[in-house]
Order: C-alpha cells, then structure tokens, then sequence
C-alpha cells in the first residue's frame, strides 16, 4: 500500500525561504527581513501563516523580533567554532569512489529520547525525536552502520519520509540548512549485532563518528555512524592564511 506524502506547508516553505537568504548570505546580519504584510502579500497567504514562520525563525535564534521596527537578522553567537570535517554525503562520497551505492532502512519510529545518550534530548525539543536506524552499502556489501535521531517539532516533515529511496542524511543536507556542527570521533571493536549487520567478525576494528547538527539555537540532527577501519579515510585541509584572517 503506497502513502502518499503531505505536502510542505506554506509556513514551511516561508521558513526556508527566509533561512535560504540569510545561510546564503543574501540577507546580513542586521538586515531587516520584510515586514508580516508584505509576506502576506508576497506568498498569498494569512498573517497567522507568516506569523508562525517567522516565530519559528526567531525561536531558533536566526532572527530578532523588535516591537514596532520589525524583524532583523541577528549576528553570529561571538565564539569562534572550528570544524575540520564537512558534513558528507555518504550516497554522493561513495558514487565518487566510483562504487554503486544502496541503502536499506532497518528501522524507523517516533519515540522518546533515551535517557543513556544525552544528545537525543537535544533533538527531542517537543518530547519525542524520530529513530531512524539504516545500513549504507557499496556495490552491494556494507559499507556503514547508522543510527540516527531528527528533532520533529524543527523538521516535522521528516515524519513523512519513509526513506526507502534516499538516506535521512542525504534528504537532510538537500531540505535542511545548518548553521553549526560539531564531531566526535572514536574507534571501536564491533560487537556481535553490528558484526552481523556489517557482516564482519565480530571484534573487527571499526571507525566511529558521531554528529550533531544546529539551525541557530536549535539541534536539529544526530548522528552516530559506524564505518568499518579500513573502508573510510578522514582528510581535513588547512589553510594557514585563511587561519591567521581569522585570529
């Protein structure tokens, strides 16, 4: 039986709008973004559409609300945050590699954030997160183990996904723009159910990366993806000068 998927609501597709120009630098920090009734008039909509976008937009840090001037584009937090590693398209890294990729689905559903990984109640901002739990293959064998969490109340209609045709990474980095990320990255022994599912021995050194993703203030994904030791390379490119503009 084939769902069909709701389409993105208008105050959504607002929402986006608005990140797309501020993430893009098209609109700077202090710009003054349009006022609630020329958006009305813009997108045809009700000012409680564009009230609840731009409320979204302000609670997750992206814009400042001041009475009676309207609203602005907020400067960026004053810590200065460093990330070595980009955030990969694990389906476009491996087609690179010239190899066929594929994903399989192990699990996906809504529930609360457990208690033993702190990270899930940063995602779980309305109570519950959506689990997504999925094997990325490589000309048909294993590639990486994932276990991934969405924050519903930022994304809402990642609950509309099945996700049988694309990785909720890869839907993520095309519908989803992010302002902050942070990695941890260890290695590890696969135990006996991540052996099976990488069809390894158990035991088998593996590299583990851990993510977390935020819109302004908000998180908005994280991830923990296991790759076996001797499939995945990471390779960070300095550049001093730009390094030294920074300081």
């Amino acid at each position: 039986m084939v769902t069909e998927k709701a389409p993105t609501s208008l105050h959504q597709r607002i929402r986006s709008d608005i990140e797309g120009r501020i993430l893009s630098g098209q609109w700077p920090p202090g710009y003054r973004i349009p006022f609630e009734h020329e958006l009305m008039e813009q997108y045809g909509c009700s000012r409680m559409t564009v009230n609840k976008a731009v409320t979204m937009l302000a609670e997750s840090g992206m814009i400042q609300r001041r009475r009676r001037a309207g609203s602005f584009v907020t400067r960026p937090h004053p810590h200065i945050e460093s990330v070595a590693l980009d955030i990969p398209d694990i389906a476009a890294e491996v087609a690179k590699r010239g190899h066929s990729y594929r994903f399989h689905l192990l699990d996906k559903r809504r529930r609360k954030p457990r208690r033993s990984v702190p990270q899930e109640r940063d995602v779980a901002s309305d109570g519950t997160l959506l689990a997504v739990h999925s094997l990325h293959l490589a000309d048909g064998r294993p590639f990486a183990l994932e276990e991934r969490v969405i924050n519903l109340a930022a994304v809402p209609e990642a609950l509309e996904q099945d996700f049988s045709g694309i990785a909720p990474g890869s839907w993520l980095l095309q519908h989803v723009p992010w302002t902050r990320a942070q990695h941890r990255i260890t290695a590890v022994n696969a135990d006996q159910v991540q052996a099976g599912q990488l069809q390894v021995a158990a035991g088998t050194a593996c590299l583990v990366i851990e993510r977390q993703t935020w819109r302004g203030e908000q998180c908005i994904t994280y991830v923990k993806q296991m790759f076996l030791g001797d499939s995945y390379d990471l390779i960070a490119r300095f550049d001093p000068a730009a390094a030294t503009r920074q300081v």
